[in-house]
């Protein structure tokens, strides 16, 4: 990875792609333990990578102090994000959700378990739909004021709220979104509507996670694994079970896994690297999130990297993937609404 791309509007610079460490720790039952994660961590650093990714509760904060234990020596070289929503107090109000108490609690809880005096990037991990966006704003704001946090970014939230969320912080001078953290995979391209389009327009550098789904994507499931039914699972149970809650491991997923894998035998490649190489085809995408379990299946991804995809090939994985815009994105593509408004003229869009 000796090729780095900007997140965003940013001037930051990351790696193509991004070290998941929810896997780093067994407190959740399917995780690494201190050694693999420290293997892993540095097969990464190895090939180049700067990219960290953690969350505040990714198993039960193990992740956060693997990765601030792992950076001893080299912090500044790294560009470390983590994330604040998720409750830490069970039956406590305030000890989750996107509020100012909440983002600064949990940010000085990270600071501890990292060892540093800096986040390179804060997101908020998950809407609430109950906090207001400018006190999410200016709480980011104030932190990066502060030297506590350098970026924002922002996971799993209605586009719309992303877009009022950016304005604002225009209008008003405060430090603006950098990034957003979506699901993104060859299985779920309904990002593909608003949040992608959106994210591309006020120049948030999009993060895929889970561009594996689950490890559907991998090959790894098959029919007999449907059994298995709908959201039984939680984040203490097995990968399968996580798979099954997410909507993954489904027939329609095992349907496009299979034409996956017949791409990747015809390219002499692994289906991880396929589904992987698929995301980065998107001029969007900046980062996507691997979450490796083991060194081989880290080296395995990496792969993805050197991966080139035949004008075919890509055709193929858009049609058993392709997801329907709806409204009003059909209604605008369509030859009779361009034919009305724009009259037979051809224009270019041409980038400012």
């Amino acid at each position: 990875m000796d090729i780095y791309r900007t997140l965003g509007r940013s001037g930051l610079r990351v790696s193509p792609l991004a070290l998941g460490t929810m896997t780093f720790g067994a407190d959740w039952g399917w995780g690494s333990e201190k050694d693999e994660a420290r293997q892993i961590f540095d097969a990464y650093r190895d090939r180049g990578g700067n990219f960290v990714d953690t969350a505040n509760q990714y198993t039960n904060g193990t992740s956060e102090q693997f990765v601030g234990e792992f950076a001893k020596g080299i912090r500044d070289r790294l560009v470390i994000a983590t994330k604040y929503t998720l409750t830490t107090r069970p039956g406590d109000p305030n000890s989750g959700g996107n509020h100012r108490k909440s983002m600064v609690r949990s940010v000085e809880d990270s600071l501890r378990r990292l060892d540093t005096d800096y986040i390179d990037l804060l997101y908020l991990h998950i809407w609430d739909f109950t906090t207001p966006v400018e006190e999410v704003m200016r709480a980011f704001d104030d932190l990066v004021r502060a030297g506590k946090v350098l970026y924002a970014g922002i996971s799993d939230t209605p586009a719309w709220q992303v877009a009022r969320m950016q304005t604002l912080a225009d209008l008003r001078g405060w430090s603006p979104l950098v990034a957003l953290q979506i699901e993104y995979s060859l299985i779920e391209r309904t990002v593909e509507r608003e949040l992608i389009p959106m994210a591309a327009e006020l120049g948030l550098g999009v993060v895929p996670w889970s561009p594996l789904a689950s490890g559907v994507l991998t090959g790894k499931y098959g029919r007999a694994d449907l059994e298995i039914g709908e959201g039984a699972a939680s984040p203490t149970g097995t990968r399968k079970n996580v798979a099954a809650a997410n909507g993954a491991l489904t027939e329609r997923g095992l349907v496009i896994a299979d034409v996956v894998k017949e791409v990747a035998a015809e390219l002499g490649v692994t289906p991880a690297q396929v589904a992987l190489a698929w995301t980065l085809l998107n001029s969007a995408v900046v980062s996507p999130i691997i979450g490796a379990r083991t060194p081989a299946q880290l080296a395995d991804n990496l792969g993805a990297l050197d991966v080139r995809f035949t004008d075919a090939q890509r055709d193929r994985l858009h049609r058993a993937t392709a997801v329907e815009l709806g409204f009003p994105h059909d209604m605008l593509a369509r030859p009779m609404t361009r034919e009305v408004t724009f009259g037979g003229v051809q224009l270019e869009r041409r980038a400012s």
